[in-house]
């Protein structure tokens, strides 16, 4: 019977604080205390009901998990708070009332797990239905994707040719049918030029037609032959069987001129032409991604000769190729690896034999090839950008050597390093060379810059500005090669130059009294326009006395060459000076 006891819904609201935040609960609080003033009811009455029955406890668990308060935390305390609170503040009053509030308790706690496995075993369940569906989805997706996508995956969408995908089957069909071995096979990779101008000046739309036009034409001009687009302007043509390589060159041929023929796209007359690289071998032995690479550098051989022609594969010289890569690739390398040195030849004074100077040439020490000349590599240093690199490390190497020559209060030489064109015109310049004098305590007066005369021309105002300061601080400026470009001495007035370097060119006539009068006549000009503009001249590619005596005669002040001195280590040019 019950006794003296609070009001049902405090012990409600005791439990509702109990699990609050325990887990998310979708309701509200007092939703939450209507609840379990409910089950609270149900409890208090299964302790008392005769006879005893456990179902109320387990339905009391199962609500629990129903109404979300599922969480391991959640039912410890409403455990706890049955436990403690609800006979108390119920006032219930039976002779056993505590071993049936174990036994209570105990139908709770396998209610909540059975409701709660359940519920987990439900969820599993709608997890596993949602990914099937989503999978069949997802396949039949795919399967519409993949019939769309198929008139599109072995063609061009744009000009309807074979892609590169298709041509790729036909071309290793080819080359594996059985019985073919000693047949011949070959490809033509074409490539249109100077596309990107139309596309640039008159828009991307009528460049899309105009390769619409050139794969209407080749098609027309091809025959039999597959035409293929690779993307953007490149296309390519099979020929399955060929005679040999005239075969090739008669289809390259055709193929230029249908190009060349002056095509009318959007209301614009559009004369294009095209580059072709050919290549022909036999099947045996030959694969598809060989084929395709030869083919390509056999194309930039053709572009690098001007456009508008074929070029036809050749082994040697794609070999040649490779290894100027390679050689190429090797700079960075070998710069870490202080595979680099510096010679010096002597720049020496026609009126009193002096040495006024020498200049810096850089070899290559290759672990390999052995010594290599500049003419080896210089030119793949231009062309790859590794010339700055390689350039600021000679400049680097013959200020620091040139510093030492003046020891022991001798006159030194100054020194005359060559700097390419991309040096010039690299931004920092001037400080790079203020930081290397202070860092080697070299005389910015010991210290020459060659340049040629196409730098100096440029009408770029930065390279002329970095070149003044430092004439300014001292530094010699001097032109290399003068007389086989612009030799515009007119422009060279407002320039801050020191010296002109004449061409060899010109001092090689000098060898035959009989011959070199003209070039004498020309050199003597330039020595004379040069002095007036207060320049001094030194002649490049001495080799004769004859020679020195000439330039002497026509005022030439300093001389370089065989006859004066061939190139050699820092250490010799240090013994002739002292």
């Amino acid at each position: 019977m019950p006794g003296a006891s609070a009001p049902p819904g405090t012990f409600a609201r005791a439990w509702a604080k109990a699990v609050s935040g325990t887990s998310y609960l979708p309701m509200t609080h007092a939703q939450l205390e209507a609840l379990l003033d409910r089950l609270t009811g149900e409890l208090a009455g299964a302790l008392l009901t005769e006879p005893f029955d456990l179902r109320a406890g387990h339905r009391v668990g199962a609500e629990l998990v129903a109404a979300h308060i599922a969480s391991a935390e959640g039912l410890g305390r409403t455990v706890e708070v049955i436990q403690l609170r609800l006979v108390r503040d119920l006032g219930l009053v039976a002779e056993d009332v505590e071993d049936r509030m174990a036994r209570l308790l105990a139908a709770v706690a396998t209610g909540y797990a059975r409701a709660l496995r359940d519920r987990t075993l439900d969820e599993q369940e709608a997890i596993r239905r949602a990914a099937m569906t989503a999978r069949t989805q997802a396949e039949r997706a795919l399967r519409a994707s993949e019939a769309r996508f198929r008139h599109q995956a072995t063609h061009d969408p744009l000009t309807g040719l074979p892609n590169r995908t298709l041509f790729t089957e036909r071309l290793t069909a080819a080359l594996n049918e059985p019985g073919r071995g000693a047949q011949r096979v070959g490809v033509c990779f074409l490539d249109l030029d100077r596309f990107k101008v139309v596309n640039d000046t008159l828009g991307h739309q009528v460049g899309d037609q105009l390769l619409v036009t050139v794969a209407e034409r080749l098609c027309q001009a091809m025959n039999e032959h597959l035409v293929a687009r690779l993307g953007g302007d490149e296309f390519v043509i099979l020929v399955e069987r060929t005679g040999g390589t005239d075969d090739m060159v008669a289809v390259a041929e055709t193929a230029l001129a249908a190009v060349r023929t002056p095509a009318l796209v959007d209301g614009h007359e559009l004369q294009i032409s095209a580059s072709i690289g050919i290549v022909e071998r036999q099947v045996a032995g030959a694969n598809p991604s060989d084929l395709m690479r030869a083919a390509d550098s056999t194309l930039h051989w053709a572009k690098s000769a001007g456009g508008a022609r074929w070029a036809l594969y050749d082994a040697e010289r794609n070999q040649r190729e490779l290894a100027r890569y390679a050689l190429s690739a090797a700079i960075p390398a070998a710069l870490e690896r202080g595979e680099f040195y510096l010679d010096y030849q002597p720049l020496t004074s026609l009126r009193d034999g002096s040495l006024v100077g020498v200049e810096a040439l850089v070899r290559w020490r290759h672990p390999e090839l052995g010594v290599l000349r500049p003419d080896s590599f210089i030119g793949l240093a231009e062309e790859t950008g590794l010339i700055v690199q390689l350039g600021g490390w000679v400049l680097a190497e013959a200020c620091r050597e040139a510093e030492a020559w003046s020891a022991g209060g001798v006159a030194a030489p100054f020194v005359s390093v060559n700097l390419a064109v991309r040096q010039v015109h690299r931004p920092g310049l001037v400080q790079e060379v203020r930081a290397l004098l202070r860092q080697t305590g070299l005389p910015p007066e010991r210290l020459q810059l060659e340049i040629t005369e196409s730098t100096m021309m440029s009408t770029a105002e930065e390279p002329v500005r970095a070149l003044r300061v430092l004439a300014d601080l001292g530094v010699r400026i001097a032109i290399d090669d003068f007389g086989t470009g612009y030799s515009n001495l007119a422009y060279l007035r407002d320039l801050p130059v020191t010296e002109l370097k004449v061409a060899g060119e010109f001092v090689a006539g000098l060898r035959s009294p009989s011959v070199g009068r003209t070039d004498e006549r020309i050199l003597a000009s330039l020595v004379s326009l040069a002095h007036a503009l207060d320049l001094t001249v030194t002649a490049e590619g001495v080799e004769t006395a004859g020679q020195a005596e000439r330039l002497r005669a026509i005022g030439c002040d300093a001389a370089q060459g065989w006859h004066f001195g061939r190139p050699a280590p820092a250490d010799r040019i240090l013994a002739r000076i002292r």
